[in-house]
């Protein structure tokens, strides 16, 4: 008998047989790869002894062989390649749906299982689902349209594999720089209730990740860490160090081999619960996500943060495009601020809805500085008089908006119509339509959820451009699908949405082009508060490889009182920044922000005239990205054109530092730089502003003092 993979062996000892075989299945054409040969090895092993009768011998013999088919006969692996051909993810199907990451032949993620299950106890990725159809091609669609984006036009070009069971498929995309799989219903009619997913990251070794756990989670159980507001600072730690009674939110980076580094994201997060990560003390990785709520009580004004939770997930349609998971690679840290793949693996924009009206820009803002202007002869505060003087500031230097944050509404109602006695919205919103100058207004999730239609729909009319909406603080369905709700709703209105309290961008800014920015991330206002010892500045260099990799960030920067480390304290009226002035100029080029806000005092800014007419005059949208160079928690350099303009960017951590940025790529230009003074090591505020060109070699030469930063605007 031949047997495929089959070793047989006489051993020297006379009466003594012993066999190996092994089981080796591919999926199609009945080849066999390497992989699956290491994956599927069956021994066994039988000694015949002289006294054993012919029909022990067959008993025996049946089993041996029965055995191993029965075993293993199901499991099957596919391959699907990059289009370079340098990452390859092996799917293995048989024994439950599992996957692997290689790049370059090095493992980056082993075996790692990926499922569902449903309340009737059935299972997309199940051990007994067998493929019925398999679907391999390219995608290759160049020069794709993006809108309010970091760049002008996307490439989409990858690989797809897709696995079709009975009721679901299971497809995969690998890219030159990720790969990304998602679970799809293929039934016809019906609701289907969804108790867990799983999703495995088992890392090829022990490397250390960038962690954001959900914060003051300390003594808390994971239902009570899903209400969080998905902003905190980052443990640079080894995975096997992640604490297994903490969530991490989306994305983490993690520092594979050769300086190869992994992002973990999501994208097309549409009617579906967000996922978290949880370690286990090794070096594997287990999604978790959050049950769907029920019985919400609202906990103080603005949040609903006090529910009991259902035990199910979500309840989904048949016909459900689940989420796509995101394993983005990257060769070095640099790359990471190009990658598009949330961008790539969203829905596109209804094509028949007129977006040309969405106008991104920045934004004049009153909360951080606590409406605190002086050398004025009113008393400000939230009051017409205040909101008009921010109005003829925008007006002034070309700022498009400005926010009305809370406090326009009275707060203790959580009522978007009962107007606080000081404002006058209708003479507010014809002052600044005269001046160009639109207004945004603050929301909460609790005063908005009640009836966003008429919200909405009210005050688009009075001639309002968009909505801030805040305090959402959960990624559950029920969260995620407000949200989609609540971009849908504003588009019909044609109005512009800003999410804070927020989770991650995950795909929804493509969908909806009218949502142009998220919090999501522990920006500068958490220097009105956070004590001597937080680390704003180590954060501003590791957030563009991390939590940027997902999409644009409200961090709200530009302020005008700076601190060196020594020098930082909290002040809630009067707030400052750690780092130098120009970290904070810098940051306009360094962070993605199509909605970007000015943070501090119209005042402040009116003494400062050269800083401030620099960033007012930056773009919020680029046609074109370039990463110059960066290590993720120590230095950062990007380039941004808009135009036939170039704005290059640089921060450090609290190392001082000198970096020779290589800008061939601009070909030239004369430069408008601003860079720290000689004394802004001790003085934050120094700085010096110069003019220069660009070197015929295309190499420029910077310093930036501990907690400095670098900025030029390049013209040819």
């Amino acid at each position: 008998m031949t047997v495929p993979g089959a070793d047989y062996r006489k051993s020297a000892k006379k009466g003594t047989i012993s066999s190996r075989w092994q089981l080796l299945a591919d999926c199609e054409a009945g080849k066999v790869s390497d992989y699956c040969g290491r994956m599927l090895i069956f021994t066994f092993s039988i000694r015949i002894d002289r006294n054993m009768t012919l029909k022990q011998f067959f008993s025996a013999a049946v089993i041996f062989i029965c055995l191993p088919l029965a075993a293993f006969g199901a499991q099957k692996t596919w391959s699907l390649s990059s289009p370079d051909g340098r990452i390859v993810t092996e799917v293995r199907t048989g024994d439950g749906l599992r996957y692997s990451v290689s790049r370059d032949g090095v493992a980056l993620l082993t075996p790692s299982e990926i499922s569902m299950t449903f309340d009737d106890g059935t299972m997309f990725g199940g051990t007994s689902d067998k493929v019925r159809k398999v679907r391999r091609g390219a995608h290759d669609v160049k020069g794709i349209p993006a809108m309010n984006y970091k760049k002008a036009c996307v490439d989409d070009v990858y690989n797809f594999l897709t696995l079709e069971f009975k009721g679901y498929n299971v497809e995969f995309r690998a890219f030159d720089n990720g790969v990304a799989y998602r679970f799809v219903s293929t039934a016809k009619s019906g609701e289907f209730t969804v108790t867990d997913e799983l999703t495995e990251f088992n890392f090829a070794q022990d490397w250390t990740a960038w962690v954001p756990y959900v914060k003051d989670a300390d003594g808390k159980t994971f239902k009570q860490q899903f209400v969080n507001s998905f902003e905190n600072t980052y443990e640079h730690i080894h995975l096997s160090q992640m604490d297994p009674a903490k969530l991490a939110f989306l994305p983490i980076t993690v520092d594979a081999a050769d300086g190869v580094k992994i992002v973990i994201t999501e994208s097309d997060l549409l009617g579906y619960p967000g996922m978290f990560l949880n370690g286990k003390g090794g070096k594997e990785l287990k999604s978790v996500r959050a049950p769907y709520p029920i019985g919400l009580r609202p906990n103080g004004v603005y949040v609903y943060q006090d529910m009991d939770y259902a035990d199910y997930i979500a309840k989904v349609e048949a016909g459900q495009k689940f989420p796509w998971t995101v394993i983005g690679i990257t060769q070095d840290a640099k790359s990471l601020m190009d990658m598009d793949l949330v961008w790539q693996l969203a829905t596109p924009a209804d094509e028949n809805m007129d977006w040309s009206w969405v106008k991104p820009g920045k934004v004049a803002w009153d909360w951080w500085n606590d409406w605190n202007l002086y050398g004025v002869d009113f008393r400000a505060g939230i009051n017409t008089e205040t909101y008009k003087y921010y109005i003829d500031f925008a007006a002034a230097h070309g700022i498009e908006y400005i926010i009305m944050d809370e406090g326009w509404a009275q707060r203790a109602k959580a009522n978007l119509f009962l107007i606080n006695p000081d404002i006058n919205l209708e003479e507010l919103v014809a002052y600044a339509n005269g001046k160009n100058v639109g207004i945004i207004l603050w929301a909460s999730y609790n005063s908005i959820v009640k009836n966003p239609e008429k919200a909405m729909s009210h005050y688009a009319g009075m001639g309002f451009k968009g909505f801030k909406i805040d305090f959402i603080n959960r990624d559950d369905q029920q969260a995620v699908k407000f949200c989609e709700r609540m971009a849908k709703i504003a588009a019909e209105n044609h109005l512009l949405i800003d999410f804070h309290g927020v989770y991650k961008p995950a795909g929804i800014q493509r969908t909806y082009p009218n949502v142009l920015n998220f919090e999501g991330v522990a920006g500068l206002e958490q220097l009105k508060w956070s004590p001597e010892g937080y680390d704003e500045v180590t954060y501003d260099v590791t957030i563009p490889f991390v939590r940027m990799v997902a999409g644009p960030m409200d961090y709200t920067q530009g302020a005008m009182r700076n601190a060196v480390k020594g020098n930082y304290h909290p002040v809630g009226s009067e707030a400052m920044s750690q780092g130098t002035r120009c970290r904070q100029l810098a940051e306009y080029a360094v962070f993605e922000a199509p909605l970007t806000m000015l943070c501090d005092s119209p005042s402040n800014y009116m003494a400062e005239p050269e800083c401030t007419e620099f960033i007012a005059d930056f773009p919020t949208v680029w046609e074109e990205t370039v990463p110059v160079c960066g290590e993720i928690g120590e230095y950062v350099a990007v380039a941004r054109r808009s135009g036939g303009t170039w704005y290059v960017g640089a921060l450090t951590n609290w190392d001082a530092r000198d970096l020779t940025l290589d800008l061939n790529f601009i070909g030239g230009g004369n430069m408008t730089v601003f860079q720290d003074g000689i004394n802004a090591d001790r003085a934050a505020r120094d700085y010096k502003k110069t003019s220069a060109k660009i070197p015929a070699d295309g190499m420029v030469k910077i310093h930036m003092a501990p907690g400095g930063g670098w900025v030029a605007k390049i013209t040819r």
